[in-house]
């Protein structure tokens, strides 16, 4: 008798461990592009002050809370996805600003 458990599974089982190890992926490459963004806004913020901040400064900084907002939309929507419904662990484990959350989904791309 064959010892090796994967050669007994029906391809149902196969293909729902597929899809769960293709799940796990998403959810890495999403919580790391959020703790990426988050990362450069916070640099943000420590080089430019925002009392001071330029007219441009502030653009610039804005686009960086829309990016990190659509960053933490695309993790909260894929943790969803695998039944994960409660967001709050994200919001305490990555650290998000309220800014951040209060931006999360809504993200337009400058035209140009």
């Amino acid at each position: 008798m064959s010892r090796d458990l994967r050669l007994h599974r029906i391809p149902a089982d196969v293909l729902d461990y597929e899809i769960v190890q293709e799940q796990a992926v998403a959810l890495g490459r999403m919580g790391r592009a959020l703790e990426a963004v988050l990362a450069r806004l916070a640099e943000f913020d420590a080089a430019h002050p925002r009392p001071r901040a330029e007219a441009s400064l502030r653009q610039l900084r804005r686009a960086l809370v829309m990016e990190a907002g659509h960053a933490l939309w695309m993790l909260v929507v894929q943790r969803e996805a695998c039944g994960l419904r409660d967001s709050r662990a994200v919001m305490r484990d990555y650290n998000v600003p309220d800014e951040v959350q209060q931006h999360m989904g809504l993200y337009h791309r400058p035209s140009g």
